[in-house]
C-alpha cells in the first residue's frame, strides 16, 4: 500500500470516527458517572452491556462504510431493443439513460456518485461520515447502525449526565468536570442529530422511497409527472421487502405496475 494511501479521506474518517467513540467511552469511565461506581461496587453487567453496544455501533460503522454499497457493473451494456409483441397496452418498463460519467447503463432508481465516481443501484445518497454511498446493499445495516448508535449515544447522554456535580466551587467543577460536560455537550448534538436521520431514515424506508427521490423527483425521469410514488407497496410489504429482500422483483416491475394502476385510475 502507498503511504499516502494511508491518508485518504476514507482512512481519516474512519480513524477519526473510532478514535472519538473510545475516547468519549473512555471519559464515561474516567470520570464518576454510574458506570465507574457499576464497576467499582463489582456490578459488571451493565459496564460490560454498554460496552458491546459501543463495539456493536463501531463494527456496524466500519461494515456500512466499507461494504459495495451496490455498484453498477462497469462494464458497458447494450440497451435492450423492445420485443414487437409488446403492445401500447402493455405498461412499457423506463428506458435505461447511460451514465454520461462512466458510460454504464443505469438500471431503474440507480444514480452516478460523483464523491465514489460509480453509479450506485437504489442511490439514497453519500454519506461524508461514512466516507460511502448508501444504497441498495448497505441500505439496510446503516438503519440498524442509526439505531444501535442512537442507543449508545441516548445511554452515554445519561452517563455523562450522572457525573456531573453542580454543587462544587466553579473553579473546582471546571477542573473536575470541564471534559465530562464537553462530552455530555457532544453527546447531545450527535444524539440530536441521529435521532432525525433515523426518524427520517424510517419515513423513507416505510414509504419505499429514497432521500434522493424524495428531495428532487422533479429531476428524475420515472418519477417527473407523478401523482404518487410507484414503488410503495404499503408498510408491511415494504419493509419486508427492505429488511428481508422478500417478495422479490425488480424495480421496472413494481414502476410498471404503477403506469398501469395510474392509467385505470385515470380512465374511470
Amino acid at each position: 500500500m502507498a503511504p499516502w494511501a494511508l491518508l485518504s479521506p476514507g482512512v481519516l474518517v474512519r480513524t477519526g470516527h473510532t478514535v472519538l467513540t473510545w475516547g468519549i467511552t473512555l471519559v464515561l469511565f474516567l470520570h464518576d458517572t454510574e458506570l465507574r461506581q457499576w464497576e467499582e461496587q463489582g456490578e459488571l453487567l451493565l459496564p460490560l452491556t454498554f460496552l458491546l453496544l459501543v463495539l456493536g455501533s463501531l463494527l456496524l460503522y466500519l461494515a456500512v462504510s466499507l461494504m459495495d454499497p451496490g455498484y453498477v457493473n462497469t462494464q458497458p451494456q447494450p440497451q435492450e431493443e423492445p420485443k414487437e409483441e409488446q403492445t401500447a397496452m402493455v405498461p412499457q418498463p423506463v428506458a435505461l439513460r447511460r451514465c454520461r460519467y462512466c458510460l454504464v447503463l443505469q438500471p431503474l432508481r440507480a444514480r452516478h456518485c460523483c464523491a465514489c465516481r460509480r453509479c450506485v443501484r437504489r442511490y439514497d445518497h453519500h454519506c461524508p461520515w461514512m466516507e460511502n454511498c448508501v444504497g441498495e446493499r448497505n441500505h439496510p445495516l446503516f438503519v440498524a447502525y442509526l439505531v444501535v448508535q442512537l442507543a449508545v449515544l441516548l445511554w452515554g447522554l445519561h452517563l455523562a449526565w450522572s457525573g456531573l456535580h453542580f454543587f462544587q466551587p466553579w473553579g473546582l467543577w471546571l477542573r473536575s468536570s470541564g471534559l465530562l460536560f464537553a462530552t455530555f455537550l457532544l453527546l447531545s448534538l450527535f444524539s440530536l442529530v441521529a435521532s432525525l436521520l433515523l426518524a427520517s431514515h424510517l419515513y423513507l424506508v416505510a414509504s419505499n422511497t429514497t432521500t434522493w427521490e424524495f428531495i428532487s423527483p422533479h429531476r428524475i425521469a420515472y418519477l417527473r409527472q407523478r401523482s404518487r410514488n410507484p414503488f410503495d407497496r404499503g408498510l408491511t410489504h415494504n419493509l419486508a421487502h427492505f429488511f428481508c429482500g422478500w417478495p422479490s422483483g425488480s424495480w421496472d416491475t413494481l414502476w410498471a405496475e404503477g403506469e398501469a394502476e395510474g392509467g385505470s385510475s385515470q380512465d374511470v
